[in-house]
């Protein structure tokens, strides 16, 4: 459950985004830009997390009236195992080192619901955290040490642990529509883990900068899951991106590696906190995503 700072929604001073070029920073930083809220992006090349000296660049970066979105990680595509965890620690070393010297108005951590265990079913903001994962490891420790810097100082954080996203720029071939969608249009075809059976959240990224967007214009802070509350099959999405496609690509599957497991959420949380938001229906979500890779391509 999370809390708001302010009774009423209030334009952030300006939103400071680490891993600003990114498939979220980037199109966070487009949500928050049309709500009129100053942005400063930084990507890597500009403050790399895991050199020495970051935190001291990022003191020259970051003002004490900033919002500080913490979107920058080393995702499983570039490696699944401790050395992309011990990556990520870095990372958020470097950020407390920063945090500890000089802090922002309100910081929001972008973490993953890889921090659940694989086979929980059912999740909400009291399950507990038991990630099968190094990716899932690193996420909830860079929580915890966020947590415990920000605590000292008074600063109030905000921690979303996000579903799977889609979108259009996604760059990083995820298992789900943004890779259906890759292969769909360069192979003609989508293939299956099994028959897809596995049931996943899916949330469209402009939906998770929505509401990254309402939280920062109210200040919130506490731990929050990003996810619609309706979870579908992989094999359901397929059939889906194919039927987009007016049946020009197939559907291929391969045999089982690892059990059926499915993953529901209850967004009671969600609701209470924010009743009047609705989440884009998945087949609008998915013809707009490929109307604009289209655009892109």
């Amino acid at each position: 459950m999370i809390h708001h700072g302010h009774a009423v929604s209030q334009k952030p001073s300006r939103v400071v985004i680490l891993g600003g070029t990114g498939f979220i920073g980037r199109n966070l930083a487009k949500n928050l830009e049309a709500a009129g809220v100053e942005v400063r992006t930084v990507s890597s090349a500009e403050v790399n997390l895991c050199e020495a000296g970051s935190s001291d660049i990022l003191a020259g970066l970051v003002k004490k009236n900033d919002t500080l979105v913490m979107a920058s990680a080393v995702t499983p595509d570039k490696g699944r195992d401790s050395r992309m965890q011990i990556k990520n620690f870095v990372m958020g070393q470097t950020l407390c080192d920063f945090l500890e010297k000089s802090s922002p108005a309100h910081v929001i951590y972008l973490s993953s619901d890889a921090v659940y265990d694989d086979a929980l079913a059912l999740a909400n903001e009291a399950s507990p955290s038991a990630p099968s994962s190094f990716y899932g490891v690193a996420h909830l420790g860079r929580e915890r040490m966020l947590s415990d810097v920000l605590k000292k100082q008074g600063t109030p954080l905000l921690v979303l642990r996000l579903s799977i996203l889609y979108g259009a720029d996604d760059p990083h071939k995820s298992y789900g529509p943004n890779r259906f969608f890759r292969t769909a249009a360069a192979e003609q075809k989508i293939t299956l883990f099994g028959n897809g059976e596995e049931k996943r959240d899916h949330v469209f990224v402009k939906d998770a900068c929505r509401l990254i967007t309402r939280c920062a214009e109210r200040q919130s802070r506490g731990l929050l899951n990003v996810a619609t509350g309706i979870s579908v099959s992989f094999g359901d999405i397929a059939l889906k991106v194919q039927t987009l496609f007016q049946g020009k690509v197939r559907i291929e599957t391969t045999p089982r590696a690892n059990p059926v497991t499915h993953r529901h959420y209850d967004i009671a949380a969600l609701l209470e906190t924010f009743p009047d938001f609705r989440f884009t229906p998945l087949e609008t979500g998915l013809a707009e995503t490929l109307k604009e890779i289209r655009q892109i391509s």
